[in-house]
């Protein structure tokens, strides 16, 4: 990579990280919905991969619903908790304390999120039965990460106004 892209990037990820602390800086009292919504869409992120990858390796392997649901469940937490063990491990923390934060700024969202989404997939009927190559499975799957979005940024919310969530992982950022 040469001296001028590696300039670029040290320069971008600055300007990236003064911005998200401006950001944050006038919801110290509170959290402000766009910082929840930005916490949410970081949980969203790690729950969507885990349930893509799950369903997909479940219906592949021609396991039934709920083993296949309970895999992309599980998957749902790994990636999610990963996602911001990753950012709080870049700051210098160890795995140990780093693991607690996740735990501590993850869990509550990721369950809301699992719930909503999993909950939606069930009582929508045929979703359960869906394909990969069928778009009812992306469709209804796509709807219930979004209702599950909609359902969990006031979780979110509430939690970083408390200082717990994503707020306790903010405090890891330089």
């Amino acid at each position: 990579m040469g001296v001028h892209v590696m300039q670029h990037e040290a320069h971008t990820e600055h300007v990236h990280h003064d911005a998200h602390h401006a950001h944050h800086a006038g919801h110290a009292g509170g959290a402000g919905w766009a910082t929840a919504a930005q916490a949410t869409l970081h949980c969203l992120t790690g729950c969507a991969i885990g349930e893509v990858l799950g369903m997909v390796v479940g219906t592949a392997l021609g396991w039934g619903n709920l083993a296949t649901t309970l895999l992309a469940i599980v998957l749902a937490f790994f990636f999610g908790y990963s996602l911001t063990l990753r950012g709080i491990l870049r700051a210098g923390v160890g795995f140990r304390a780093a693991f607690r934060v996740a735990l501590a700024a993850d869990t509550l969202s990721i369950a809301v999120m699992e719930l909503i989404d999993n909950g939606v997939i069930v009582v929508w009927p045929a979703a359960r039965d869906a394909m990969l190559d069928d778009a009812l499975f992306w469709i209804s799957l796509a709807v219930s990460l979004v209702i599950a979005f909609v359902v969990t940024t006031p979780v979110n919310k509430w939690m970083i106004g408390r200082g717990k969530g994503h707020a306790v992982v903010h405090r890891y950022h330089h």
